[in-house]
């Protein structure tokens, strides 16, 4: 008889999709511990509404003495891992900490959790590891070929525990996502991106001509796929979840515009970047076996993403003013070697 999941540690709870994640893990009546780094990119604020129903560990991953101490005395059953560094930009720029974190964070948590014979552990890695395909979709037995720093470090994190899986058999379950949106994301990938920039009367930035093709997964829609795979899921199996919905990134950002009201001439092409993958397609078949389906299409995620930021404009603007701050710091240490 299969032992009821009651407690859960989510590592990466105050992210983008750890925080849906976390939100509707709770609203379904688990026990949640969160621990988070709390980097630029995470914030607790995301979990605002839930305040009091989560215990919360302001901790770093990669600091293996302290992520044991949480997990004897909190002794959950699953460890569900979304934690990472994950912007491809900044990993292109320098991966050191993609590879503490993705990489050597993995391995630590792989590390307790055989320590303290967790029950189930569930990996949230990135249809990225599989590089990319100008036709067909990738299954979850397809080559791993990641592009960029980001990418192969989330590979590598996928080979850690598939090698534990293998070697120690170790509990554990990988899901790897499509392109998420939504509520909540921070303003440094696509999305958000041209929301604000578009409200601020700013040129939007797209690479090359626009022509990458990405699958956009609205990010409930991800961590109900993610839930249900925690239930039903088999054990030492990897899961993609995607939405089906492909759309080139012009498309989508002229989508964007059209939803603010402003005019498309605000688009400007940019120079595209070192390794940018062409296209992402993945093949859900598996998680649709398990009774998944995405229930949010993109015309009505783009409409509900655009309306929370035109309502948490306060929340973005500070956001906004950090990111600000560390390119402006970037490009003076390229300026200063140079």
């Amino acid at each position: 008889m299969r032992k009821k999941i009651c407690k859960l540690l989510i590592t990466g709870g105050c992210g983008f999709i750890g925080s849906a994640f976390t939100r509707q893990a709770i609203t379904s009546g688990y026990k949640v511990v969160v621990v988070d780094k709390i980097t630029y990119a995470g914030d607790e604020a995301r979990l605002r509404d839930f305040k009091g129903k989560y215990k919360f560990y302001k901790t770093d991953i990669c600091n293996e003495k302290k992520i044991s101490e949480i997990v004897k005395n909190e002794k959950p059953d699953v460890i569900i891992h979304f934690a990472a560094e994950t912007h491809v930009d900044r990993s292109i720029l320098d991966a050191r900490a993609f590879i503490d974190t993705n990489v050597s964070g993995t391995q630590n948590l792989i590390n307790v959790s055989r320590k303290f014979k967790i029950s189930k552990f569930v990996h949230i890695s990135t249809d990225e590891i599989y590089g990319d395909s100008k036709s067909g979709t990738f299954t979850e037995t397809s080559q791993l070929k990641p592009s960029n720093p980001y990418s192969a470090t989330k590979a590598a994190a996928d080979m850690l525990v598939k090698a534990a899986i293998r070697t120690y058999n170790f509990p554990a379950i990988i899901i790897r996502p499509s392109n998420n949106y939504g509520p909540w994301q921070y303003p440094e990938k696509l999305v958000p991106v041209v929301i604000l920039k578009a409200l601020n009367n700013q040129k939007v930035p797209v690479y090359g001509v626009g022509a990458q093709i990405r699958e956009w997964l609205f990010v409930e829609d991800c961590a109900r796929g993610i839930r249900l795979i925690l239930k039903k899921g088999k054990i030492g199996e990897a899961y993609n979840i995607g939405s089906y919905f492909e759309k080139k990134n012009l498309d989508t950002v002229k989508r964007i515009l059209k939803e603010v009201g402003k005019p498309e001439d605000l688009i400007k092409f940019v120079q595209d970047r070192p390794g940018h993958d062409f296209r992402y397609s993945l093949n859900c078949e598996k998680v649709r076996k398990l009774g998944w389906r995405p229930k949010v299409n993109f015309e009505s995620g783009i409409k509900e993403t655009v309306k929370w930021y035109l309502d948490n404009l306060g929340w973005t603007k500070n956001k906004l003013t950090v990111l600000q701050k560390y390119w402006k710091l970037v490009y003076q240490k390229k300026g200063s070697k140079q």
